[in-house]
């Protein structure tokens, strides 16, 4: 049995498919099958049913899978502990951001970052933040960036700064005369907002009361952000957008924007790990460079903001 054999099994966990599951892994799939099959062999038992498309474990190999994970990632912690004594910033990391954040800020520091540390190869990965925190449970990945302090208590997080609820609003609405806008003043048949599952979305609707609220998602499904700034920008409802999209806009765009009264919505930035984990070296860096990127003044919650 080898580290080698075991990585191949998680693969096709993962993608319950010999051929993209080789691809991941960069051998053929042959040799993918093949080192599997010596797996199989060895311990006496079938991992996976073949004769089901996609393919699924066993229930033996569920339970073999569930500790190879382990044993996997207790493996890769060797290296990182060799690379923490040295103080090395290199290799690989893998960073999942969400995609409500990424956009964002990612462009305001990755450029510099990777310029400065030509030997670390940061992956970034757009995704919600529950198979982000799942992933990261399982060490699928090294680091998280979401929008709230995780409850997990095998992670644990460092806020990087606090990010403030913003309105979009189409020149046509109403309460675009307004300068503020209150959660009263937001009626639901104008109103874009994301699907189920994003954190951007549950946070508002629970800040606003707006849990029973009927949105534009009986005609517009799976929208993104993006989209929604389009409507309305031509001249169509209301949707939220997160403070660093604004420093993107030009003077046209900053036009719609409308703050929240007070108390002001606001989101908190976290960069999340699992408690035993060790480049600390890389994580410091990656925080530093986040926290000169952003503006200071989203550095520390104001007395005006409200964590939601």
């Amino acid at each position: 049995m080898t580290i080698q054999q075991l990585e191949y099994v998680l693969a096709v966990d993962t993608y319950r498919h010999f051929a993209k599951a080789a691809e991941h892994c960069r051998v053929t799939q042959p040799t993918l099958s093949m080192m599997i099959q010596k797996l199989e062999d060895e311990l006496g038992i079938k991992l996976f049913d073949r004769n089901v498309q996609p393919v699924k474990p066993t229930p033996a190999g569920i339970k073999v899978i569930e500790q190879a994970r382990k044993v996997v990632y207790q493996a890769s912690l060797i290296k990182d502990i060799v690379n923490e004594e040295e103080n090395s910033v290199k290799g690989i990391f893998r960073l999942a951001i969400l995609p409500t954040i990424a956009p964002y800020l990612v462009p305001r520091f990755f450029h510099q970052l990777s310029e400065k540390h030509k030997d670390l190869d940061i992956n970034v990965l757009e995704m919600k933040t529950t198979p982000t925190l799942a992933a990261l449970m399982k060490g699928e990945i090294d680091a998280a960036i979401i929008a709230s302090q995780p409850i997990e208590p095998e992670l644990q997080g460092d806020v990087l700064y606090y990010e403030q609820f913003l309105g979009y609003v189409a020149k046509n609405e109403p309460i675009f005369k307004n300068e503020l806008i209150r959660s009263s003043d937001i009626s639901g048949e104008r109103l874009w907002l994301l699907d189920e599952g994003h954190c951007f979305r549950d946070q508002l609707m629970r800040f606003c009361q707006m849990e029973k609220v009927k949105l534009h998602q009986g005609t517009y499904r799976l929208g993104s952000m993006e989209t929604f700034m389009r409507m309305v920008e031509s001249g169509n409802g209301i949707t939220f957008i997160p403070e660093l999209s604004v420093y993107q806009f030009c003077e046209k765009q900053k036009e719609l924007v409308r703050p929240f009264a007070i108390p002001k919505p606001t989101r908190e930035i976290v960069l999340v790990t699992r408690k035993d984990f060790i480049r600390y070296s890389v994580s410091e860096i990656l925080v530093k460079s986040i926290k000169a990127s952003v503006p200071e003044s989203m550095l520390t919650l104001q007395p005006n903001q409200r964590v939601v």
